[in-house]
Parts: structure tokens; sequence; C-alpha cells
């Protein structure tokens, strides 16, 4: 880092705002989202996947606006992911409550380079500075003053010029995640109408038109008829989920090879695909294949919804991670996307949180419990009719997750030129004009 441009720190420019605790009984309930350490993804960024509202006390000075930022002074890894991780509430999104955990940054001044210093801290210069000066063994601290002391180089026109491509990247990478989204909550409303509350088997039942065109509309019976487990259509059966979907098939991995590793940090809880998958040698562990569906049978991620459908694999490659994921495969004439739907579920999720077991903090499924889930088996002609409809939707998702996971590396390959000042400024041109939205 160079000496002329290091005059500042960031204790210049901020001071710190520490969260407070707040009563877990009140999760929940109308209020603003709290902003722990669970809302910070690892080496920085908003996370949005495990937000939830509070409706206890708020004041004021806890609040964080939309674009403001707010980061995490501890840690209780030793990888030290999270330790001075920082986040920038989205600029479309409601305040946010500090908790413990988390600091806001305070600007002393009517004019503080917010989204300038937001990058800073997201270099992996900042990074390594933060872990050089953590205290402590199993909970990782950063001291206030060590923070604020932190080397601010100057936002020179070069630097506000890398600013404004990673701020394009992360916009595109924000939409890609919004379309994803967008498409894989169509296939969950088609699969939830389909086979769980049978909407076009009521609807024809009660003489209306289900608004499908007719060779869809003639694969659904006309009835449903009573059985020991509810209503069912008519000629659909209730069957045992081993019986057509496979649960933790064999997958072949020899110790030691390397292969993609999907830790349980990484697991989504919204959306299908994960963002991050590192290559690690193998050692014990779950193994999968694209087409698979990954469920955290642990508390308290199988209630945090943590749940993957693998399709970043290569063909026939075999991947790994946490011994506490369940691998489901859908069988034919099932498409493989049906296993994950059923899996997101809230039928699905509800019959394995009640069928956890162990000690408290502890407790997780038995994967045999999953025998004693039924579920209604729709004919091959509808199943593989489900399938041309969301299969499609889960490829172009597949598509924007991977686009993602490019911009991301591109991302990361300029953060550490924000720092040194160095690049040309053509190159940050060419970026912005290859992933402008």
């Amino acid at each position: 880092m160079a000496s002329n441009c290091c005059r500042r720190t960031l204790g210049d420019y901020f001071t710190l705002q520490r969260g407070t605790t707040y009563k877990s009984r009140l999760l929940g309930q109308p209020g603003p989202v709290l902003l722990g350490l669970a809302t910070i993804h690892r080496n920085g960024g908003f996370r949005i996947d495990s937000l939830q509202t509070y409706g206890g006390e708020s004041p004021e000075k806890l609040l964080v606006q939309a674009g403001e930022l707010y980061l995490s002074l501890k840690d209780v890894t030793q990888s030290a992911d999270l330790l001075g991780a920082v986040a920038r509430l989205p600029i479309d999104h409601p305040p946010g409550r500090l908790t413990q955990d988390t600091v806001k940054l305070e600007p002393k001044g009517a004019y503080v380079p917010l989204d300038y210093i937001y990058w800073l801290l997201r270099t992996p210069q900042y990074r390594s500075y933060c872990r050089s000066y953590a205290t402590g063994t199993t909970n990782l601290g950063l001291a206030r003053e060590d923070f604020l002391a932190f080397p601010t180089p100057e936002p020179t026109p070069v630097r506000r010029r890398i600013v404004e491509t990673l701020d394009t990247l992360e916009n595109r990478i924000e939409l890609n995640r919004q379309m994803s989204e967008t498409l894989e909550a169509i296939a969950r409303t088609l699969f939830k109408s389909w086979f769980v509350d049978f909407d076009p088997v009521r609807s024809k039942a009660a003489g209306c038109d289900p608004g499908f065109p007719k060779s869809l509309s003639d694969l659904f019976p006309v009835r449903l008829v009573d059985s020991e487990l509810g209503e069912i259509p008519e000629g659909w059966a209730w069957v045992p989920l081993p019986k057509v979907i496979a649960v933790n098939p064999k997958r072949p991995l020899r110790k030691g090879e390397v292969a993609p590793y999907l830790d349980m940090g990484n697991m989504p809880t919204r959306g299908h695909s994960p963002d991050i998958v590192i290559n690690r040698p193998f050692g014990s562990g779950t193994r999968f294949m694209n087409g698979d569906t990954l469920v955290a049978r642990i508390t308290p991620c199988l209630e945090n919804g943590k749940t993957a459908f693998v399709d970043f694999l290569k063909d026939d490659q075999v991947g790994w991670g946490s011994t506490e994921y369940i691998v489901l495969r859908s069988e034919p004439p099932l498409p493989a996307e049906f296993a994950y739907c059923l899996a997101r579920s809230e039928k699905f999720r509800k019959s394995l949180i009640q069928s956890m077991t162990g000690s408290s903090g502890r407790q997780r499924v038995p994967a045999e419990t999953l025998s004693h889930f039924l579920l209604a088996m729709p004919p091959e002609p509808l199943a593989k009719t489900f399938g041309s409809y969301i299969s499609p939707m889960f490829a172009l998702a597949s598509i924007l997750a991977c686009e993602s996971r490019t911009l991301a590396a591109l991302r990361d390959t300029i953060l550490p030129k924000l720092i040194s000042g160095e690049t040309r400024m053509n190159t940050c041109h060419n970026v912005q004009s290859k992933v402008a939205i």
C-alpha cells in the first residue's frame, strides 16, 4: 500500500454504533428485520435469504437505513470469514435493526463515500488486516480501535471507476438472483397446485374449466376420492417416498480425490443454487451428482430451509459435502426437479421437523423416517408433462446462477485493484459494457 495514498483511516470517516440483544419470542412479529451475522455473506455482502422480522424495541440509533453499512466485529469460526465482514442494506430495502453481533458505520460528515468504503471493506487486503488483528481463540474479535485504524486510500478517479464496475457486477448478480427466484417460485407454485392441493381436479369436480389446454386438462381426473389419508385424485395412489424417490443413493468417490465440495454454510435457504462451491480432497461426507436434491437434516439448518438442487457439476461428476445432508433423487417418470419442489414444500418440511430425534441443539432427521412419508403419485403422462414445464425453468435458472458465479469471480479479481489503484480505465469500461443491464 503506497504511503502517499494512506493519509486517512476509517476513523476519519466513521464512528461505530453497536447493536443490542433482542428477545427471541418476538421474532417473526411485525417490525424491522434483524441484521445479525446471518445477514452478512462470508467475506462481505448482504445476505437476503436469512431475514427475520422483529417486533420488539428498535430505537432509531439501532436502525440501519437503505444504503447504509453495517458489519461484524466477531466470528465464531477459525476461518474468520465473518470477522470484519461488511454488508450494505439494499437501496430499496426497509430499515433493519442491529443485533448484539453487528455494528453500524455512522458517517462523521455530510460527504462520506459510502460506496467506495463498502468495496474497500471487501478487498482481500482489508480481510487480511482483520485476521491479523483478530483476538481470541474460539470466538474471534476485532477491537473497534483496530478496525477504525485501517488505512484508507483517497477515492481517486481510477478508484471511483473501479467502484462503478464493482457496483455494475453486483447489480447484475442481484438481478440474476431475482430472476432465478421468480422461475423457481413459478415451478413450486405449479407443484403445489397440481400435487398437493389438487386444484385442477377440484376445478373439474366443481364443473369449472381449470384454464388449461384440453390436452393438459384431460390428464387430470374429474373427481377426488376419499382415502385413509384424505382426498386424492381418482386413479392416483399414496406411495412411500422411497418407492419413487431414491434416498441417499450410492455415489463413487475415492478418499483423497479432489472433488467439488459444498459446506453447510453455503447451502441456500432461498433459491436452489449455492453461491460458492470449492474443490477439496474427499474425506468423509455425503456424495451427490447433478439432478440430486440436498436437504439439511440437522437443527437449525432444516428449520432455516437449507436445501439445494445440484446442477453445478459436470456430467457424471461426483461432489460431496456435509454428513448432515439427505440426498433425494426422483425416479422416472418423475422429473429430477420433482424431489426439489417436494423438499421445499411446507408439508414435507413439517414432516421432517416433527421426526427429528436427539438431544436439544443437536437434533437431526433419521433417513429411515422418510419411509413413512407418503405422497400422491400421479400417472406417468402427467408426471412427464410436469417435467416438460418445469425443467426448462430450472435450466434457465442454472444458466443465471452459473453466470453469477463467473461475475463473482471477476469481481474478486478486480477487488484487489481498489487498494493499489492500478488498473486500466478501459478494462473497467469493457466489464461494464459486457454486464450492462
